[in-house]
């Protein structure tokens, strides 16, 4: 909640061209040093009247997620924000079902209004746009406690920006639970030396009206090309007959790096055209 008590676009001594709403991460969580007074560094910029904190969760047993309501013209956005907690804590708590969603009660309710999930909208066509952030792990092999399962998200969620992950998967894919769609937007330079580093880096330009929405790739021209290959030079491995080595030639290592030069090579040159727009 922001500490002005409002949205900074909404302060008539301050002039926000475009208002940025912002969640934590893992590497600014408030609780991350365990102190009494948690602190964000996004804390110093909602103060300043830069950008509007949202998600932050005060308490340590159980999670209220409440929306910022956003309307314009015949189009009602619910953006709801989940900072980053530690994974254990947060999929223990999923499963004791001590995380509530706040939804709105109706599209001509006050802005304000908003019920639990269990209760609003009985009965009632959806006429909200959700969207959900969160930085979390996701599914992908690290443990089933130590991540957040898309089956553990709410179905009537329309869009989940799902942050943490670094692989740019920015077009939405079709949820496991098929009622909602997820947008990897990844990280925005490469910090890592995997696989999932070389795809092309990505923003997305999102477009709303109604319950109907329309991502639109952006490449970020700025960032610096990195790729990534495999060779395999032993008999019997190597993808092309003609890439084997025979290690009973005595001009092998020259021959190895000439080969591992040529691959190089390649790979920057791959890495110069992927950073062409």
């Amino acid at each position: 909640r922001s500490l002005h008590g409002r949205v900074n676009y909404e302060d008539e001594f301050y002039s926000v061209d475009l208002p940025i709403f912002a969640i934590h991460g893992n590497h600014d969580d408030p609780t991350r040093d365990g102190g009494t007074e948690m602190l964000a560094a996004l804390d110093l910029l909602s103060i300043s009247n830069f950008v509007n904190y949202f998600g932050r969760q005060d308490e340590v047993d159980k999670v209220e997620v409440s929306p910022i309501l956003l309307r314009k013209g015949s189009t009602n956005v619910a953006l709801y924000g989940m900072g980053s907690m530690r994974d254990e804590r947060l999929n223990r708590m999923w499963q004791g079902k001590k995380v509530r969603f706040l939804r709105p009660e109706n599209v001509n309710s006050p802005l304000d209004g908003t019920n639990d999930e269990d209760e609003a909208n009985n009965g009632q066509e959806n006429t909200w746009f959700n969207i959900f952030a969160l930085h979390q792990n996701r599914d992908t092999g690290r443990g089933a406690k130590n991540c957040v399962h898309e089956s553990m998200i709410p179905e009537w969620m329309d869009l989940v920006v799902w942050g943490h992950e670094h692989e740019c998967r920015i077009v939405p894919d079709e949820s496991l639970v098929g009622t909602f769609r997820i947008t990897q937007p990844g990280s925005s330079v490469a910090t890592s030396l995997v696989q999932g580093e070389a795809v092309r880096k990505h923003i997305g330009l999102l477009d709303i009206r109604g319950c109907q929405f329309r991502l639109k790739p952006i490449p970020l021209s700025m960032v610096r090309a990195f790729a990534t290959g495999e060779v395999s030079l032993g008999r019997g491995n190597a993808m092309n007959a003609e890439d084997e080595l025979d290690p009973d030639d005595p001009k092998v290592e020259e021959n190895m790096m000439e080969y591992l030069s040529a691959h190089v090579s390649r790979l920057i040159d791959d890495a110069r055209e992927q950073g062409k727009i």
